[in-house]
């Protein structure tokens, strides 16, 4: 097995008395698709939110590369390699998706306290932008305001905004959420796309999206890691058919 790219170790999250994540350990391995699923509730988000910066542990600890990253912000943890969507797409709908990109591959730049020099002149940026944009299958609409695409090309856009950070690894929250069926298997074909030089860390409810796409699943009940393995293993596990997989909650919602 590689060394993981990123791990937890004895990771949780309270809110009051509730362990939103409750003692979670983790191995994600490079260059893999690894999804966590579970019933609504079960800390998933939480989860993705502490790896993120978003949220600080109550206990436990996050390395990213062996390095500790527990206590960074996500401005940092973003600059350190790790790309974040959310469950709501999170763009600008007035610029246009060039501009889109433009701003999160602007965000690695050493500073932004430079006002007399035009945008347009970072040639490093331009480039950036410019492969994120092929890379998201949105060359087409480099011009068009956010407003005016479908919402499975504002995933895709959002995507793209990741993707001009230069991130080597990928925190996916439900990414095909409220798509239609040839929606859902564009974007499918793109994050098979990415997982060839990225390692993706997904929350999905499409059960047959995360069985096609994902190499290492980890199944989440209330707080806790109830199992990781292949698809095939958790297809198999006792534990899991009981907890979630033969219970017919594989609905979506928001979650603790």
């Amino acid at each position: 097995m590689n060394e993981p790219i990123l791990a937890t170790r004895g990771l949780s999250k309270l809110f009051g008395a509730l362990a939103a994540v409750n003692n979670a350990t983790i191995e994600f391995e490079p260059g893999r698709v690894h999804a966590i699923i579970g019933p609504n509730g079960a800390g998933k988000t939480t989860l993705i939110n502490l790896l993120s910066g978003d949220l600080p542990p109550s206990e436990g600890s996050i390395t990213f590369k062996g390095r500790d990253i527990t206590k960074l912000p996500p401005d940092r943890v973003s600059q350190i390699g790790i790309g974040r969507s959310y469950q709501k797409t999170n763009i600008f709908p007035r610029f246009t998706c060039f501009e889109n990109c433009w701003l999160g591959a602007q965000s690695r730049l050493p500073t932004s306290m430079r006002f007399f020099r035009r945008a347009r002149s970072y040639t490093d940026v331009h480039e950036r932008v410019e492969r994120a944009i092929d890379l998201c299958g949105l060359t087409h609409r480099r011009d068009t305001p956010p407003a005016e695409i479908s919402h499975g090309e504002q995933r895709q856009l959002e995507i793209g905004m990741m993707l001009a950070t230069e991130p080597e690894l990928l925190l996916l929250d439900e990414p095909l959420a409220g798509m239609g069926t040839e929606e859902s298997g564009q974007v499918i074909e793109l994050l098979r796309t990415l997982s060839r030089d990225h390692t993706l860390i997904l929350i999905e409810h499409d059960m047959d999206a995360v069985f096609a796409i994902a190499e290492t699943l980890t199944v989440m009940v209330n707080g806790t890691v109830l199992a990781t393995g292949t698809p095939e293993e958790i297809r198999g596990n006792e534990s899991v058919q009981e907890a979630y997989l033969g219970t017919g909650e594989e609905t979506r919602g928001d979650e603790a």
